[in-house]
């Protein structure tokens, strides 16, 4: 035998009240007396009634979802969750919309298919509004969002003029203190694992480490790029140590760089940090876990990540609010390896 649905009518006859009332309180409404609201409550734990999700988002235009769109990976949920950049992207979302009791659904946007099929499902209202994070540059999606009217905020300052909310770190910032902190140390054969050239947040990193330098008394740095992976990064220094064999200090892109960097080093017997400095960008997990652990630039990627949700919501209540942006300031977080 199957168990008959328990209905609004019923907690409704064990309240003594009306349907609608029964409604007003599931929906929160504030027309209902305390007493009554209690009433209801009580008769809702009784009859064990669960209130249907879909008729709720009719009722109140909301359905407690938020799409997290990620762009950028190669179109896989493996990939996007084990980069530690989108994983803690999604921390941080997750953890700020569950204290809101509020959930995000992950979609995948790396063609025009998926992006359009991004923008319809939330154009459904599927969900509330969306949470854009994309790595390529001249990405569509922003646009996409923005032109459809869809509440929308991206991580990142947009690589081409669009009115949408960001969060963004400054780049250029944190890799001056990568290079003051070797510059104390006294390196003075400088090297950095740059991040791929089409990317603005790795131009940037590159431009700022490059002009710091300048300003510490070291004209020159040799520059080689690896893709953000510690495959890459191993192989970029495997060509910085040929091209400058000397090299005593090293500013990698981000962290997983950094840790490539640091086996290619070790297999060349070069010791870190007594013979050369190493510094890392992010401070994420990867950082910690090395040895010698990493001093690196943080970027406080799962506070970023809560911001921009906290923006998106702000946009979701106050559609008309003209755009904003918060740019986080980095820090140097001193360890072993410099």
């Amino acid at each position: 035998m199957t168990r008959r649905t328990v209905t609004l009518e019923d907690v409704a006859k064990a309240a003594d009240v009306s349907r609608a009332t029964v409604s007003r309180v599931v929906n929160r409404k504030a027309t209902v007396d305390e007493e009554i609201r209690r009433r209801v409550l009580d008769a809702i734990a009784a009859t064990g009634y669960v209130p249907n999700a879909a008729a709720r988002t009719l009722v109140n235009r909301r359905t407690g979802i938020v799409a997290l769109v990620m762009s950028g990976s190669d179109g896989s949920a493996a990939e996007a969750f084990g980069d530690p950049f989108f994983g803690r992207i999604t921390g941080g979302v997750v953890t700020y919309l569950r204290e809101r009791a509020m959930h995000p659904t992950l979609l995948l946007a790396d063609s025009d298919e998926a992006r359009q099929e991004a923008l319809d499902f939330v154009r459904r209202g599927n969900a509330e509004g969306a949470i854009l994070v994309s790595t390529h540059p001249g990405d569509p999606l922003p646009r996409l969002f923005v032109d459809a009217g869809v509440p929308a905020v991206l991580f990142a300052r947009p690589s081409d003029p669009v009115p949408i909310s960001f969060v963004d770190l400054d780049h250029e910032a944190g890799a001056a203190l990568a290079a003051a902190h070797l510059a104390e140390r006294g390196c003075r054969q400088v090297a950095t694992i740059a991040g791929p050239a089409d990317l603005p947040a790795a131009n940037s990193r590159l431009a700022g480490f490059q002009r710091a330098m300048e300003r510490h008394g070291v004209p020159y740095v040799q520059v080689a790029h690896g893709n953000f992976t510690a495959d890459s990064g191993e192989q970029a220094m495997i060509e910085l140590l040929t091209a400058m064999p000397g090299v005593d200090g090293v500013f990698a892109a981000n962290d997983l760089m950094a840790v490539g960097a640091l086996r290619a080093l070790r297999d060349r017997g070069r010791d870190v940090p007594g013979e050369v400095a190493l510094i890392g960008f992010d401070d994420s997990e990867p950082s910690r876990m090395s040895r010698p652990r990493l001093t690196t630039i943080s970027q406080p990627v799962e506070e970023m990540a809560a911001t921009m949700t906290a923006m998106l919501l702000d946009r979701i209540a106050t559609p008309d609010v003209p755009p904003a942006s918060v740019v986080f300031q980095p820090e140097l977080i001193r360890r072993e390896s410099a």
